[in-house]
């Protein structure tokens, strides 16, 4: 079974490494409260808000070891008055897990974008 699980996470700065380590927390959040592993993971869709341009978040999940999983990386749309500074991800994963046990991962600031379903 398919299920896609999302998740974001506000990042310091417009940083290399501040992305870079912001986006290892995420993913790995993500992987861990979902007990995947990247043989789980179908595709990863990234984006990030038009301040954060330093680095390509897809690269901080090569280094965690998605070496064969389809990555890309978007800019989200610049919607006034949004929460600056933010990664998204939309992570398509094989699982056999209903629905309702999916975890979606929202971090730092970014818990404020949906509370409704962060963990």
């Amino acid at each position: 079974m398919v299920r896609a699980i999302r998740g974001a996470i506000q990042i310091d700065s417009n940083d290399r490494d501040a992305i870079l380590s912001g986006v290892t927390e995420l993913v790995s959040e993500v992987m861990e409260r979902n007990r995947l592993t990247t043989d789980d993971v179908i595709s990863v869709i990234f984006t990030a808000t038009p301040d954060l341009t330093a680095e390509f978040p897809a690269l901080a999940a090569r280094k965690l070891g998605f070496h064969d999983v389809p990555l890309i990386c978007a800019s989200e749309i610049d919607v006034p008055g949004a929460l600056p500074r933010v990664v998204r991800l939309m992570a398509h994963v094989a699982t056999d897990r209903p629905r309702q046990d999916i975890q979606h991962v929202y971090l730092r600031g970014a818990v404020a974008l949906r509370v409704d379903i962060a963990q």
